[in-house]
Parts: structure tokens; C-alpha cells; sequence
């Protein structure tokens, strides 16, 4: 059976690609590029983090294994928001061990 008509997306905010150069992000309708050399601190994270991202409070989005937070106005708007990131590369996220349980 096929269906004429696509299905509405649920999701308000969603990665529709990710490449070596940086992962392209849908937010309300509209597609953002966000390459790497400007969001240095999402490079080496994990694409199953990358893909883990919420809009909260319609303009905020939040990537919560990365611990990083971008207003949706600095994508609409980058001009106005210029990045300051300095130094060197950040390391990579701690994932804490979850301790093993001992057999009842």
C-alpha cells in the first residue's frame, strides 16, 4: 500500500546530515549548516550525540551529552553573534564507567 501524502514531522528541531565538515540542522522549517570550524566544541563528538539535540523554550537548543547550548537567533543571525572561542581544541567529553553490579 502506498500513501499519497508524507506524514508531518513531529520533531521541531532535527540533524538531517552530518559530514567531516560540520552537520546541517532543521529548526522550525528552515535548515542551518553548522561547520565545525565555527562550533569547534561539537567536532569530535559522537554522531549519536550530535543527533541528540532538544529545542527547548522555542528559541534554545540544547545537546545534553555535550553539555552545549546555542540560541536559534545566533543561527538566524551570525553576524550578530560573533564566536570568540581561543585556545586550544577542547578534549573530548568524560563518559563516566557505570559500575558494575555484583550478581544477588
Amino acid at each position: 500500500m502506498k500513501y499519497s501524502v508524507r506524514g508531518k514531522s513531529t520533531s521541531e528541531v532535527e540533524v538531517t546530515n552530518v559530514d567531516t565538515f560540520g552537520f546541517w540542522l532543521l529548526v522550525h522549517g528552515k535548515e542551518y549548516f553548522l561547520p565545525y570550524e565555527q562550533y569547534p566544541w561539537l567536532r569530535d563528538a559522537r554522531v549519536r550525540d550530535i543527533l541528540n539535540v532538544a529545542l527547548v523554550h522555542e528559541e534554545h537548543l540544547h545537546w545534553p551529552a555535550l553539555d552545549v547550548d546555542l540560541s536559534v537567533e545566533s543561527l538566524k543571525r551570525p553576524e550578530a553573534f560573533p564566536l570568540t572561542y581561543e585556545g586550544r581544541a577542547m578534549p573530548p567529553p568524560r563518559h563516566r564507567a557505570r559500575s558494575a553490579r555484583r550478581p544477588s
